[in-house]
């Protein structure tokens, strides 16, 4: 049973919390979710749970219709709604990470919120060793210059944490984290693996649209087709799923050293060497 003064309804507009709640044991406990929290965590699929509105768009009438003791959502948020729950008396966790310290600390408050604090730490545990795992596998391999984004139009940088995920991964990462980035001074950069991560765009990234228009055919990562797309749940939700995105990074910085098997397969997409190639030619004619 619950312990009597942890939160029994929870509803999470935030995707990785809900994947927190699942590996902590607590899913049980979530009674509202958006969709995409289903989409990144499959057990919610066929529910009788509440999909809801997300942070930026939830409506209150919608989230306090599932009666919950605690909304997990994320900054920025609609502020009108969160006043009009937080006047209702539901209490409010509201989550902004930024490294993997944050996504850490996060980690053990919503475990602890579903009392589930050892299995919290444990999860904590699972993912140091594996970024260490990582990290010292990569320790003694070239260091590439890696551009990541987490949007396309206009272009945004990835995260400080996939920053960290990046440096693990053997890589060093170009431009500032969470920034807009101007195509030529990337290309300027000349990246040497070039990785898109769309936010809610899955595996689908037309990598050789992105190459073509932006004038990034003569960057080092398009002439050597190490231009990929990473599924955005993998890198842009802070959570335990970063593994899986950190797997696909070293793949992508060090193809040769780093196949792809196993539970990572199928979570790297490659820019074809023929359509890099059509591309370059085009562009010299």
């Amino acid at each position: 049973m619950p312990a009597p003064h942890t939160p029994r309804r929870i509803a999470c507009l935030q995707p990785s919390a809900t994947v927190i709640l699942a590996r902590v044991g607590a899913l049980d406990r979530v009674v509202a979710c958006t969709k995409y929290c289903a989409d990144v965590v499959p057990e919610l699929a066929g529910g009788k749970r509440l999909i809801v509105a997300d942070s930026w768009s939830a409506k209150a009438a919608e989230i306090l219709a599932a009666e919950p003791d605690l909304v997990i959502a994320a900054v920025p948020y609609q502020q009108e709604s969160l006043a009009e729950i937080l006047k209702a008396g539901v209490r409010v966790l509201a989550l902004a990470p930024r490294s993997l310290a944050d996504i850490y600390t996060d980690i053990a408050i919503v475990a602890a919120c579903a009392d589930a604090g050892d299995r919290g730490a444990q999860v904590i545990s699972e993912m140091q060793s594996e970024i260490d795992k990582v990290r010292h596998a990569t320790a003694s391999l070239p260091r590439k210059r890696v551009f990541c984004e987490e949007w396309g139009k206009p272009i945004i940088a990835s995260q400080p944490w996939v920053e960290e995920l990046v440096r693990a991964a053997g890589g060093e990462f170009l431009g500032k984290p969470g920034a807009q980035c101007n195509p030529e001074e990337i290309a300027r950069l000349d990246p040497e693996v070039i990785v898109a991560a769309w936010c809610g765009a899955g595996d689908r990234v037309p990598l050789e649209k992105i190459v073509r228009e932006r004038g990034w055919s003569q960057t080092t990562a398009a002439k050597t087709s190490q231009v990929y797309c990473i599924s955005d749940e993998l890198l842009n939700t802070p959570a335990p799923t970063l593994i899986t995105g950190l797997h696909a990074l070293a793949a992508a910085i060090h193809p040769a050293a780093w196949p792809i098997s196993g539970p990572y397969h199928n979570r790297l997409h490659r820019i074809k060497e023929t359509a890099t190639e059509e591309i370059i030619r085009k562009e010299l004619v």
